[in-house]
């Protein structure tokens, strides 16, 4: 009897048929068309595994599922995840750990490249027909090359910042709830600080931390006005770690000089969010995770968990959530 996978989120086919060429002998997949709880309920009912990108999965789409046995996150983040409520029912939840290290960290560059030197906004302007001189940019344009970065979340996205970083001859902060030791932080080329030095201090402040009670709106009015005037703050973690209307007022108000954003509070991002007003920011629609290079590996990972459940066999731990 075949085993049902389904993609909860909205996918393309040509997408669909590119996970269905990585599927193991014996499985079949199914993915969303719409969006909702509703939907979700009623795709993941007779599923055997279920696979959530960016979607989020409540305790009711869970209670929904009748035949479900393992939850896959495509990535790392599960905190739009009812995980407690999937124990409760006894499925597993699993994710790709460190699957998206690279491409994020890469992705966080050119965020911090982009916000730097105004290209996102040139590029809009020249496609509109208008040549954004010199003078006309919002503000002064700068270089990554010898600026203090402060990095909040030191897992393996942060790491991979910092070593690109590392190139450019910056000063690397680093904040994280478990302090690394001195032999690291020595080999890592970081020094540790406290989340409000590493905000005063920095000049390119990155998120890279996970949504938790402790970093739910950590970046809010009070934290914007510890930061430099001229500072730029990007977020390619989780939409719920910045207040996005206090973000808007610090940018419009120049409180810090710019920001880049992947990841909202609500997504898609609404089209009449404060953020798509201003000319100091740089927003992107979740994408830092996506590369080719990463798809193929990532996916097989996530089937060949899937196998070891029909098994018997154990979730690696550094994939197993619950």
């Amino acid at each position: 009897m075949a085993h049902t996978v389904v993609l909860l989120d909205l996918t393309s086919s040509e997408r669909a048929e590119h996970l269905r060429r990585l599927l193991p002998p014996d499985f079949v997949l199914t993915h969303g068309t719409a969006r909702g709880d509703e939907h979700l309920k009623e795709i993941i009912r007779d599923a055997d595994f279920a696979i959530s990108g960016q979607v989020g999965v409540s305790g009711d789409v869970f209670r929904a599922a009748q035949r479900l046995k393992l939850l896959h996150k495509w990535g790392v983040g599960v905190d739009n995840i009812d995980v407690q409520a999937a124990k409760e029912l006894g499925i597993k939840v699993a994710r790709t750990t460190g699957s998206n290290a690279v491409p994020v960290a890469e992705f966080t560059i050119g965020l911090i490249l982009a916000t730097l030197r105004f290209q996102a906004l040139g590029h809009e302007r020249l496609r509109q027909g208008r040549w954004m001189a010199f003078n006309q940019m919002p503000g002064e344009a700068f270089c990554i090359s010898g600026k203090t970065v402060g990095l909040i979340g030191f897992g393996a996205i942060g790491q991979g910042v910092a070593s690109r970083l590392r190139g450019f001859g910056c000063a690397l902060l680093y904040n994280k709830r478990r302090r690394l030791s001195p032999t690291e932080e020595t080999e890592l080329g970081v020094t540790y600080a406290t989340t409000e030095e590493l905000l005063a201090r920095s000049d390119i402040v990155c998120l890279h931390c996970p949504l938790t009670p402790e970093t739910i709106n950590l970046i809010d009015r009070r934290a914007l006005s510890r930061m430099k005037r001229s500072a730029v703050l990007i977020n390619v973690a989780r939409g719920g770690i910045v207040v996005e209307a206090d973000l808007a007022q610090a940018l419009r108000e120049r409180t810090i000089r710019g920001a880049a954003m992947d990841v909202y509070s609500i997504e898609p991002l609404p089209a009449d969010s404060d953020l798509l007003t201003l000319d100091n920011i740089v927003v992107t629609p979740h994408l830092a995770a996506a590369t080719a290079d990463t798809f193929e590996p990532t996916v097989r990972r996530m089937f060949n968990n899937m196998v070891r459940v029909t098994r018997g066999e154990p979730v690696p731990g550094d994939d197993l959530v619950a």
